[in-house]
């Protein structure tokens, strides 16, 4: 049996060793560098490589710039979109200024209603703002932003251009809480203005409308009817609207019939209101006559002795 040689065959060892190499192509480009160098005798051959190498040079570059190009493209959209997004918000945040106009106008008009409302009892009412609604679910309630620091008292009448919106029944120094009509709790005198008939409308809670209570069935009142405050309860003054009547059931056999009436006053969009001193609901008092002193019996019958 032949064994198989554990040296390489010759084919591999021809030439110098990689070492050799090494040290002459390193001498070779250290001699080239100091020459380029010294005397630029390469500036030729590199002049004539680069025109050479130019299109090898761009076609390697093309996969570069079209990938740029191609994120250059989707930056583009995206910028586009960050600012389309950012106009959107911009739009949005000036959306409330522009639809504010209207809303400025229709308070405009409703600040002049109260103004008109208010010289009707100069001197006597005092204009409030609604700071927030009541929190408890089972009262109907508002709070405005003046108290007793501006002369308001418990039991004073509040209204809005459109009617009678309740009355005062807490006050603190500087808020006071208004009691709404449609308060469970309340009840406002009133007449049917086109017959004259009287009675007393009850606030029936949240989500249900006052009644009128203990009308007989044959009263003379019908669906469409002006109730306006009566007077008598001495808080609002008589004629001011309180309510229209929207249901009307005059069922046969019943003592009293069913009556609903729908309140006039905007209590849940009404920004200012007005509350109104004891002078606009009382009417003054009559001025009495001077006193005469009558003459003392004495005294005349010392005149009448002179005499």
């Amino acid at each position: 049996m032949h064994h198989i040689p554990v040296e390489p065959p010759a084919f591999f060892h021809r030439g110098p060793s990689p070492l050799a190499r090494l040290a002459f192509f390193g001498l070779v480009s250290l001699a080239l560098l100091f020459a380029d160098t010294r005397f630029r005798y390469l500036e030729h051959i590199r002049y004539v490589a680069g025109v050479a190498l130019y299109p090898v040079q761009r076609a390697a570059q093309m996969p570069r710039d079209a990938v740029n190009h191609v994120l250059d493209y989707f930056r583009s959209q995206r910028e586009l979109g960050e600012e389309n997004a950012a106009l959107e918000q911009r739009l949005l945040q000036q959306a409330p200024l522009v639809q504010g106009y209207a809303l400025l106008r229709q308070e405009n008009e409703h600040l002049k209603a109260l103004l008109a409302v208010q010289a009707r009892y100069a001197g006597a009412g005092t204009a409030v703002e609604v700071l927030y609604a009541g929190r408890d679910p089972f009262s109907q309630k508002l709070f405005v932003d003046k108290g007793s620091e501006a002369g308001l008292l418990p039991g004073q009448a509040v209204i809005d251009p459109d009617g009678v919106v309740g009355q005062l029944t807490r006050v603190y120094p500087l808020m006071a809480e208004v009691t709404l009509l449609t308060d469970k709790d309340d009840a406002v005198p009133v007449k049917v203005e086109r017959s004259g008939v009287r009675s007393v409308l009850f606030g029936a809670g949240a989500g249900h409308l006052p009644e009128l209570r203990f009308m007989a069935p044959n009263a003379d009142i019908k669906v469409g009817d002006v109730l306006v405050a009566s007077g008598i309860d001495g808080t609002y003054p008589p004629g001011l609207a309180v309510a229209k009547v929207t249901s009307l059931e005059r069922e046969t056999g019943q003592m009293f019939a069913r009556i609903l009436a729908q309140p006039l006053a905007g209590a849940d969009r009404s920004r200012y209101l007005l509350v109104l001193g004891k002078a606009a609901v009382l009417p003054a008092l009559p001025e009495e006559p001077p006193q005469v002193d009558a003459p003392k019996h004495g005294k005349g019958k010392a005149v009448r002795g002179k005499e």
